[in-house]
């Protein structure tokens, strides 16, 4: 055991040397600091400033947390952070611990690394796939959100929920990045509603989806993610019960996405409530959203890393005001 150049900001942390089949790696972990939510519906933030003499490629992800303490956690990747505190409020429209400040959790260059909720496993990536961090990329700072729903299980000495980073130096030929889908707009009371959102893909490489993953809060009964080609042609890259693991799935049928093609995601919401409930940041609120793993040949992920719509009533796939798509399988995004 040695002590690891990767973190610089806040000491030296012995780092674990493994061998995954000829790839030599190792385990970096990204923890809350003994965190202690007073509230529910707490969102925290924890920063590490990355080695930027060298480059790094995050390989997988082993999450140290569970669902009776994380209602998910977020791993960002930042050009600079929200803050260089070592603890602070990171949810936009979330309760705020006081005492402490609040802040975006990336102040500049925000991509998502990695997510996870309702107790997922372990994430590998596929060989010779790595997220690339540190010297020769634009992530100089990894971020840790946890979105704390309850605070009856936190321990006495603080929650130290996080994930360990698996990561290498040796080059990894193949980037990897997220692509996020989300949309606003609320479900009125009693009903059925669809939160769709769509985004054209500019990039002009290949794109190549190998996982998925699918987040909701409590009204989420199926979240669909598909490849739009001619704004016409469905293919699936993936659908679950957004109530399983939230883990990233690995996509079954192998595909490709090019410039031209569009990404399209719904959530089908069922809300037996007597009142409306709108997209937001708490287990009171909703959210709907899809994420999809992929990699590209060359160094830089692709941009933009966000697709964002209004979501219902106003937003659909087929509106008006929409994505402008045709030939929807409106069965079998809704269906699992």
């Amino acid at each position: 055991m040695h002590c690891t150049p990767w973190l610089v900001a806040f000491g030296c942390i012995l780092a674990i040397q493994a061998k995954k089949e000829s790839l030599v790696t190792e385990e970096f972990p990204l923890l809350m600091p003994n965190a202690k939510p007073d509230l529910p519906e707490t969102y925290f933030c924890t920063p590490i400033r990355l080695d930027t003499d060298l480059t790094y490629y995050i390989v997988g992800f082993r999450p140290n947390a569970t669902k009776m303490t994380a209602h998910h956690m977020l791993v960002y990747g930042c050009e600079e952070p929200g803050s260089k505190d070592p603890l602070w409020n990171c949810g936009e429209m979330a309760v705020k611990q006081p005492g402490l400040k609040t802040h975006k959790p990336c102040g500049s260059g925000d991509q998502i690394v990695y997510a996870w909720g309702m107790d997922a496993p372990s994430l590998e990536l596929p060989a010779g796939v790595g997220f690339r961090v540190g010297a020769d990329s634009s992530i100089k700072y990894l971020v840790l959100q946890v979105h704390y729903a309850s605070i009856d299980e936190i321990p006495e000495k603080g929650d130290d929920s996080g994930v360990f980073l698996q990561y290498t130096e040796e080059q990894q030929p193949k980037s990897a990045g997220v692509l996020l889908l989300g949309t606003g707009g609320f479900a009125p009371a009693h009903s059925t509603t669809y939160f769709e959102t769509s985004c054209e893909i500019e990039d002009t490489r290949e794109i190549h989806p190998f996982a998925f993953r699918t987040h909701t809060h409590g009204l989420g009964k199926v979240v669909s993610g598909w490849r739009v080609r001619d704004k016409n042609n469905w293919k699936l890259i993936g659908k679950k019960d957004p109530m399983l693991p939230q883990m990233f799935y690995p996509i079954e049928t192998e595909m490709t996405v090019r410039k031209g093609d569009t990404i399209a995601a719904r959530c089908t919401m069922v809300n037996n409530r007597d009142r409306t409930v709108y997209i937001g940041t708490t287990n009171e609120d909703e959210m709907c959203n899809f994420y999809m793993m992929y990699w590209v040949e060359g160094k830089q992920p692709v941009t933009p890393n966000t697709c964002f719509t209004r979501g219902p009533p106003t937003w659909s796939w087929g509106g008006w005001f929409g994505g402008g798509l045709s030939n929807i399988p409106d069965l079998e995004a809704s269906t699992l």
